[in-house]
């Protein structure tokens, strides 16, 4: 695709996939004659596990992408990509730049929906982006010497986590957590009582079996035609992915995910690979969903692929089991359910101090991982999921 002879790899999205990809497939291609651009709207990494911390109050350590890549050999972009042109392999950014590929790995990733109600996108506050979770730290605060309150909405893990977090840092506050099913309802039996008893000891309250229908600058109206007030209103539920791939014409699901072959590369065009957030992987036991512990592994597994490709060695398709649920209930506790491959929970789970301090363990992986893997391909993958995910032949 150029004059050069070199191989082009782009990447788009520096999360948690992207990095990884990018940092991976440049050590595993250096003695090939290939160059692998990074493109990402800003030169911070995210870290997205724990944006619940950011808007409570709590500072976290900042990594500046050009410093983590410094040594890999990959260069970065700081640009958002606008369009893709499959068929002239080129990517459009929004400075007016053109990228050209050969391949493409498509790691965009996520965020928040805030389509899904009247009033979301106006008036609540999402986890999307460390400014904005920075900005609501300081309306906690503003509101707090006045003993306001606090709604969040979303009964998953992102939601209790970041209810328990400005809970036990603002106890000050009213806290309500409105889920439409059981808060943690993936979680077995045991693991949601220590999940409730630390509501309970956090005195927040829940509103379950209700879904919100819309947002007010100060409240919140449930199905129920109750009206909630509300000082401010964390949004966690529903999740949307960028149209690029649409647009693009690339083979995506109902939901905009990029639809993969079993070795993760579009159906429709396989020069380009999807990872994380931005592919519909399926499993012989049902689709793939949206985690950090499933996105490293489909980054670093694209990594050594497209690697292998190059070299022209086989590939065997990919393969992925869950197993964990971890969820922090503040700093002080947390809870974590182990689960079979499919991520329905089995009979193991931690609580407490233990719990708390392989929480932070899991949180802190990623930016040492990019590290370790300028020189080693570690380790991101903790099961592949065993007979739940081979494949009959």
């Amino acid at each position: 695709m150029n004059t050069e002879n070199t191989h082009e790899i782009v990447v788009l999205g520096a999360g948690y996939t992207g990095m990884l990809a990018a940092v991976r497939v440049a050590r595993n291609t250096r003695k090939l004659n290939v160059a692998v651009t990074l493109v990402n709207p800003s030169e911070r990494f995210t870290e997205r596990l724990r944006m619940h911390q950011v808007a409570a109050g709590q500072e976290l350590t900042v990594y500046r992408i050009p410093e983590l890549l410094d040594g890999s050999g990959v260069r970065f972009v700081r640009a958002t990509a606008t369009a893709i042109d499959p068929a002239a392999h080129t990517v459009t950014l929004d400075d007016g730049a053109t990228l050209t590929y050969d391949t493409l790995v498509y790691a965009l990733g996520s965020g928040t929906d805030t389509g899904n109600a009247p009033g979301v996108a106006e008036h609540a506050w999402t986890l999307n982006d460390p400014r904005a979770a920075h900005r609501f730290s300081q309306r906690l605060t503003e509101i707090a010497a006045t003993g306001g309150t606090v709604t969040v909405c979303g009964g998953g893990l992102t939601g209790i986590e970041a209810a328990t977090e400005i809970a036990e840092s603002h106890p000050d506050l009213t806290v309500t957590l409105i889920s439409s099913g059981e808060p943690g309802a993936m979680m077995g039996d045991r693991a949601r009582v220590h999940l409730n008893k630390a509501l309970d000891r956090l005195g927040i309250i829940r509103k379950i079996g209700v879904k919100v229908t819309k947002v007010l600058p100060d409240a919140v109206r449930l199905d129920t035609g109750e009206p909630l007030a509300s000082d401010l209103t964390l949004w966690t539920t529903g999740v949307k992915v960028p149209p690029l791939a649409a647009q693009a014409g690339i083979a995506t699901d109902t939901r905009g995910l990029i639809i993969t072959d079993p070795t993760l590369r579009s159906i429709s065009h396989p020069e380009i690979h999807a990872i994380g957030d931005a592919a519909a992987i399926r499993m012989p036991w049902g689709q793939v969903h949206g985690t950090c512990q499933t996105g490293l592994p489909t980054a670093a597994y694209t990594a050594d692929t497209i690697a292998r490709r190059l070299r022209g060695k086989s590939v065997a398709p990919f393969r992925i089991g869950y197993f964990h649920q971890p969820l922090s209930l503040g700093r002080k506790d947390a809870v974590i359910q182990f689960t079979n491959a499919d991520d329905t929970p089995n009979r193991w789970y931690l609580k407490g101090r233990p719990a708390v301090f392989y929480k932070a363990f899991v949180s802190s992986t990623p930016p040492f991982a990019y590290k370790l893997s300028k020189h080693m391909n570690a380790q991101v993958q903790l099961t592949n999921g065993g007979r739940a995910t081979r494949r009959l032949a």
